[in-house]
């Protein structure tokens, strides 16, 4: 269903639901500071408001349930689950609110907004670039786009490390999130 935002007689900003067949929320880490580790969260749900002939007015709410981390190791799941980390039985969810997206040409956005993790909350900006929309084999309107971002797990309280007996440590600090997003039209 659309509704016209406030002042505007031209566009519209529409409801998106996020088809999670073809989305992703996935993330990367050092792991003994040479390799890389990847995982991804499995559940995860995102209230799109998009405004298709403005993208800038598009507002993002996405909540991953921090349970369904999945690193393809099940005692690194479980550890990554407890209080050392996530600690998913206090802090279940990791949210992310939009504040603002900026243009800057070419289908790229810098959608700026609020993380939280572990129940910290801290501005990134999500460098997205948006893949346009069209209709699906079934004629449904189809809306893509692929974000990253960088944070440091330490400000978020993720704390838990250890020493290598060759130095440094065995979790970097820097984490990589991506996003790969699709979502189908509303009404």
């Amino acid at each position: 269903m659309a509704e016209a935002i406030e002042g505007s007689t031209s566009s519209a900003v529409r409801k998106w639901s996020i088809d999670p067949v073809h989305s992703s929320v996935e993330f990367a880490v050092k792991h003994m500071m040479v390799t890389t580790v990847r995982g991804r969260f499995t559940t995860f749900e995102i209230d799109l408001d998009f405004d298709e002939s403005e993208p800038a007015r598009t507002s993002i709410e996405a909540r991953i349930d921090a349970a369904s981390i999945d690193t393809r190791a099940a005692d690194r799941d479980a550890h990554l689950r407890s209080a050392d980390f996530l600690d998913v039985e206090n802090f279940p969810l990791i949210t992310f609110k939009s504040k603002r997206v900026e243009p800057l040409g070419q289908g790229r956005y810098s959608v700026v907004g609020d993380l939280t993790i572990r129940g910290v909350t801290r501005e990134v900006v999500l460098d997205t670039t948006f893949g346009g929309v069209m209709k699906n084999p079934w004629g449904m309107e189809v809306a893509t786009a692929s974000a990253e971002t960088r944070i440091s797990r330490k400000e978020f309280g993720l704390n838990w490390n250890a020493a290598l007996e060759t130095g440094g440590v065995l979790v970097g600090d820097e984490v990589r999130i991506s996003l790969e997003v699709e979502a189908i039209k509303q009404g």
